[in-house]
């Protein structure tokens, strides 16, 4: 294993060694290996995993059909908003500059 300092992981490469933890399929030794990682570092990645795992089935991070028709209706309104306000400062700017 070869010593590296500061070395920045995506989070779907630690998902997936944090899954073959938990699967155990493998040792937490033969997975450092395999990955060229420390054993304590897949450990800690496992645990937080593992502790973080609820907020999947949250329903705050999933609106439901209504909270989304609200969104949708909020931005159309935001968006006709700019566009009124985008063609009277055309009108404007022809009327100066015309």
């Amino acid at each position: 294993m070869s010593k590296t300092s500061h070395q920045k992981f995506t989070a779907e490469f630690k998902s997936k060694v944090c899954i073959e933890a938990i699967k155990e399929r493998q040792t937490i030794e033969a997975l450092s290996k395999k990955y060229d990682l420390h054993p304590t570092l897949i450990i800690t990645w496992k645990k937080e995993f593992l502790q973080n795992s609820p907020v999947v089935f949250e329903k705050e991070g999933h609106p439901d059909a209504e909270d989304k028709e609200q969104l949708i209706q909020a931005l159309y309104a935001q968006i006709g908003e700019l566009k009124v306000a985008n063609d009277f400062l055309k009108n404007s700017y022809c009327k100066v500059f015309g």
